[in-house]
């Protein structure tokens, strides 16, 4: 036997590595703190001594500082992680995000929170992109699926930690905990190296990297980016419509229970979990990105229409069905992976980062057209119509963009 052939490496040792295993924990943190204000927003409001009225609308306009820091966070974090590496992106990222909820746990006033709150939003943009970017392109092609299902899948617990955390812990403390949990992520990255395909392009100085506007200068460039972001709004109609105004749903069904929104963002991210863990390997069996993602958007729309028109009329089957669409949603890791497969290595990191955020940033118009369609429609037919938007999109996008399934990622835009 030769001695300098290496033998071949398992599927365990791939899927196991330290950088999949940090790019999950980090994506963990990431889902915690970004969630966080949305679980602890009317207790952390009332603390500071607001009203009623103005916790309503002080809440609103943080969330909106959270997610325009998102937005923008995408595009500096993009840009960085094609022009100086995914590493970078991962470190500063977390350091960002870290500080800024430790110091969430010290404000006084509303306007300092918005500050903080929009400062972790920047900070939190980078996660989830960099490390789908890493693991998409450290692991063997026939691996990418699964790998990247089990960054999002284990991820997404987060949610389910940072809800458990707020139940008890008080809500100055949950944020403290968010921050240690980044600073603690922050000493395991130490070990984790760069990828072999970035550190190729990175030598060749002639090559064009990290230009956001190069998405849009190009035809074809431009229709995959929009096609990508497409594919991703069903997942937050589901998160940003259902389940956050699953109160308003629940009464307008007629449920006596009070429909509490947090109980059902949970259920629906513990759904989610399972679902970015199962579409991975769905995808990896069906060998197609798009048949999955096709069938998982399906079942959504399916539930999505139980969940209005069935007439659910208890609270357990509310969460029940919060559960089923966030499996329904479980190939959100699957569509940042299509994202990241769509584009070269060296516009790679700038739109597997933009892409999510930017189907975040969305919220913003689902809920504002969610708003105007109650002034002249009933509840379930407002939640419905921007529902139907979403999904008319959602399917056209995921049918006509080019399959990236066994895709070769060393390649360049040029």
């Amino acid at each position: 036997m030769n001695p300098t052939i290496q033998p071949a490496r398992s599927t365990a040792s791939h899927l196991f590595s330290i950088p999949v295993i940090v790019a999950a924990l980090g994506y963990f943190v990431d889902i915690y703190d970004l969630l966080l204000f949305g679980i602890v927003r009317i207790p952390s409001l009332v603390s500071l001594g607001l009203s009623e009225e103005a916790v309503s609308s002080v809440g609103a306009s943080i969330l909106n500082w959270q997610m325009t820091g998102l937005l923008l966070g995408g595009i500096l974090w993009g840009i960085l992680g094609d022009k100086k590496g995914r590493l970078s992106v991962l470190f500063g990222s977390i350091v960002t995000y870290s500080i800024a909820n430790i110091a969430c746990g010290f404000v006084q006033d509303a306007d300092m929170y918005k500050i903080l709150r929009f400062v972790a939003g920047v900070g939190l943009a980078g996660e989830l992109g960099a490390g789908i970017t890493l693991v998409s392109e450290i692991l063997p092609k026939e691996l990418r699926a699964i790998g990247t299902s089990l960054v999002a899948g284990i991820g997404l617990l987060g949610a389910v930690v940072g809800y458990f955390t707020v139940e008890f812990f008080d809500w100055r403390n949950a944020y403290f905990i968010g921050g240690g949990l980044g600073i603690a992520l922050l000493l395991l990255r130490i070990g984790v190296f760069e990828s072999g395909i970035f550190q190729q392009v990175r030598e060749q100085k002639h090559v064009q990297k990290g230009n956001f506007f190069a998405l849009f200068t190009n035809k074809d460039r431009l229709i995959r980016y929009l096609k990508c972001i497409g594919m991703g709004l069903p997942t937050w109609f589901v998160i940003g419509i259902l389940a956050t105004f699953s109160n308003e749903f629940g009464k307008a069904l007629g449920i006596d229970e009070a429909i509490r929104p947090g109980l059902a963002i949970m259920w629906c991210y513990v759904g989610l979990s399972v679902g970015d863990l199962s579409s991975g390997l769905i995808s990896h069996a069906l060998k197609s990105r798009k048949k999955a993602v096709f069938i998982f958007m399906l079942f959504t729309a399916i539930v999505s229409t139980v969940y209005l028109y069935a007439g659910i009329n208890t609270a357990g089957q509310l969460y029940f069905l919060a559960a089923l669409l966030g499996l329904g949603i479980g190939y959100w890791a699957m569509f940042v992976t299509i994202g990241a497969e769509q584009f070269g290595t060296n516009l790679r990191a700038t739109a597997a980062t933009t892409v999510p955020n930017m189907v975040r940033g969305t919220v913003v118009l689902m809920t504002t057209l969610y708003g105007s369609f109650k002034t002249s429609f009933a509840v379930t037919d407002a939640g419905a119509l921007v529902g139907l938007i979403c999904f008319i999109i959602g399917f056209y996008s995921i049918l006509t963009i080019p399959e990236t399934h066994g895709r070769d990622m060393d390649f360049l835009e040029e």
